[in-house]
């Protein structure tokens, strides 16, 4: 596949404008780590919103949502849909919190709540646990996804794909690494809007194609049960497999949610997603820059990738095991004229840089606000340490393209990291309403999912995905309930100066003289189901309106308009979102 001079002058003066803004925001992010990794704390909402959207959209997001499409249809999507549920609690529940905090990374947030050598000893571990292991995997799947795009369209090599996706790398931490947070955040609104036109243009085109012959045509040459947005009773009765079963749907929507720690769906918010709350003017900023992520990433977005996934099905029909991902990108060479070819792959670098330039600058924050300047350098001169974070994002970087060396699929990295975390996020949950919790429950919570689902596929592999998660999830539950009942407890006087900060609801009767507040739990519970309400109805509206189903889009229509209308009276009434 070859590009015309008009893809090339696309591509071209895109790299122009994302350096233009890294060298607009160099001197700002030069001031201080607070402006390179917080700006400044003043991010406006639609800003951090859009660049956590931005972020969860990688290079392998397309490829993936094609893939689960490919193998389980429409309702495959619950194993990444069913985490709008914490993101909504965090929305309403601790977005607020996460301001008040005035901590630099989630991982600080361990030193104001927990006391001893152990509280110093898990920021530590968890700096490095998720600054260099996690990061490193993330962006060692998302370069492999990068290379695999550029082999199947170009027909290229790995080598060469690899220098072509390293090259790209080196680019984004040059940028990233003068712009700090301010220009990632800005590249990312711009990249978000160039990635889903390209999405969405290219599933117009595949769609309307004539191999396709519209929606009518592809629901014509499908399985009715591909199309069905929940699991299928009768459809598991006979045997077909075109829809997840009712067991691996209530894993999900069950336990997944609450008790796995996954980037970017943390329970309680973390990760980079805490970084852009941490990142915004006020608290009613960090609400709304939150609940704009939900409805964007989940309720707006998906429908791009997974009519291009159901055309997978009828085009290449004979894709098996890692060829599946590769759907999506036949689609691309396949179906593009020339001047879309460059608008996609434009596309799909500035969702690979949108992703990689958050993970660079997140992953560094740890590195420089909880390690170097902890344990290393604590002179706290904010020149030296803004280069030393210019410096540690190259060092980020190489460690990233260590790990791209060594992942070789996509799919076991994924895997890993979701069950690495199974049962993490009842700690992270709980850590904010229940003064009990101390260091060592997260340090159990955190340390046990690898040695209870180690021990599981060693013992028993023959067990289901789910049955694993679940099973990890509720024995990490189990030990770290006993951790927190048996070790020693966070001092007194921590405690306090916690929750005088931070003012949160709950079971803090010691520290406080106001009881459990019910209403804020109730109104706010209340906020949390209208919002899963709106997204959920409102996704699947759109999704009905594609496929032709306008009775089901009115019923989903009109439940969403009606959860809208209560999150307006709670607003009104009960100030949900001020």
């Amino acid at each position: 596949m070859h590009l015309s001079y008009l893809d090339f002058s696309i591509i071209i003066l895109y790299l122009i404008l994302s350096f233009s803004i890294g060298l607009w925001y160099a001197r700002k992010a030069g001031k201080n780590i607070q402006e390179f990794f917080l700006s400044g704390r003043n991010l406006p909402w639609w800003l951090a919103g859009t660049s956590m959207v931005a972020t969860t959209f990688a290079a392998d997001t397309p490829l993936a949502v094609a893939e689960i499409v490919y193998q389980n249809g429409i309702s495959g999507n619950w194993v990444w849909w069913n985490a709008l549920i914490g993101g909504m609690i965090t929305t309403f529940f601790f977005a607020k919190l996460w301001q008040r905090s005035n901590v630099m990374t989630d991982v600080s947030l361990i030193q104001i709540r927990y006391s001893g050598k152990e509280a110093r000893l898990l920021r530590g571990f968890r700096a490095i646990y998720l600054g260099v292991f996690m990061n490193a995997i993330i962006i060692g799947w998302v370069n492999v996804a990068l290379i695999t795009i550029l082999q199947v369209f170009f027909d290229i090599s790995y080598a060469n794909a690899l220098y072509i996706t390293v090259a790209c790398m080196l680019f984004t931490a040059f940028y990233s690494s003068l712009s700090g947070l301010w220009g990632v955040a800005v590249t990312d609104a711009i990249q978000f809007v160039i990635a889903i036109t390209g999405c969405i243009i290219l599933a117009i085109l595949v769609v309307n194609s004539d191999k396709i012959g519209g929606i009518e045509g592809l629901k014509n040459k499908l399985p009715p049960e591909t199309f069905h947005f929940f699991p299928d009773f009768s459809v598991q009765q006979t045997g077909k497999t075109m829809v997840i079963g009712i067991g691996t749907f209530l894993t999900y929507i069950g336990v997944q949610w609450w008790a796995a720690w996954y980037p970017g769906a943390e329970p309680g918010g973390g990760g980079y997603v805490a970084q852009r709350m941490l990142a915004c003017k006020s608290e009613k900023d960090s609400l709304w820059a939150t609940f704009f992520f939900q409805v964007m990433h989940y309720g707006i977005r998906p429908w791009a990738w997974i009519i291009v996934g159901l055309c997978a099905l009828v085009l290449y029909p004979d894709l098996k095991g890692e060829q599946v991902k590769f759907g999506y990108v036949y689609a691309m060479r396949d179906f593009l004229p020339n001047g879309l070819r460059g608008l996609l792959l434009v596309a799909f670098f500035a969702a690979y840089m949108s992703t990689i330039a958050t993970q660079l600058n997140w992953g560094t924050s740890y590195w420089i606000n909880d390690v170097y300047r902890i344990w290393i350098d604590k002179t706290d001169e904010e020149k030296r340490l803004v280069w030393a974070s210019r410096i540690g994002t190259f060092g980020v970087m190489l460690v990233g393209v260590f790990a791209t060396l060594n992942i070789q699929s996509i799919k076991s990295a994924w895997e890993f990291l979701l069950n690495a975390g199974a049962g993490l996020g009842f700690v992270l949950i709980l850590r904010w309403y229940w003064w009990r919790i101390s260091a060592w429950s997260e340090i159990v919570a955190t340390v046990s999912p690898l040695i209870v689902y180690t021990f599981l596929r060693l013992t028993l592999p023959s067990l289901d995905a789910s049955t694993v998660f679940a099973t990890v999830a509720f024995g990490t539950v189990f030990f770290t309930l006993m951790a927190t009942w048996l070790l020693p407890q966070t001092d007194s006087k921590v405690l306090q100066t916690f929750y005088d900060t931070i003012q949160p609801n709950g079971f803090w009767k010691p520290f406080s003289k106001k009881s459990v507040s019910g209403k804020y739990f109730l109104w706010n519970t209340v906020g949390v189901f209208m919002g899963i309400t709106v997204v959920y109805t409102g996704l699947f509206t759109a999704g009905a309106i594609l496929l032709g189903q306008y009775v089901s889009a009115l019923q989903y229509g009109a439940t969403a308009f009606f959860a809208i209308l209560i999150l307006i009276y709670l607003n009104r009434k009960h100030n949900l979102f001020q």
